[in-house]
């Protein structure tokens, strides 16, 4: 799961969008590249998201390289779907 991106289904976050940068358990840690930074990840509980798992690979690999992640990868990723996503081009 580890590069995906991730929906908050539930919580004050609800409807944030997150990429997915370690798993500890049932719970998830996301970054979104600016509030929740690498520096400052957000803990969630995994029933709590929604995985997106079916990314172009180009935008997974935008995030990350050899799993390093890096926050200006991150916003360019999540910047990038939000487009796919708003033209209908991620089906």
């Amino acid at each position: 799961m580890v590069g995906d991106f991730a929906l908050s289904v539930s919580g004050h976050d609800k409807g944030k969008l997150y990429v997915i940068i370690a798993e500890e358990a049932d719970r998830l840690v996301l970054s979104d590249g600016h509030l929740r930074g690498l520096e400052k990840p957000k803990k969630k509980n995994a029933k709590h998201v929604q995985v997106i798992s079916h990314l172009p690979d180009t935008l997974r690999e935008k995030c990350t390289r050899e799993n390093v992640f890096y926050n200006e990868g991150i916003r360019r990723a999540l910047k990038e779907y939000r487009m796919m996503r708003d033209t209908g081009q991620d089906k």
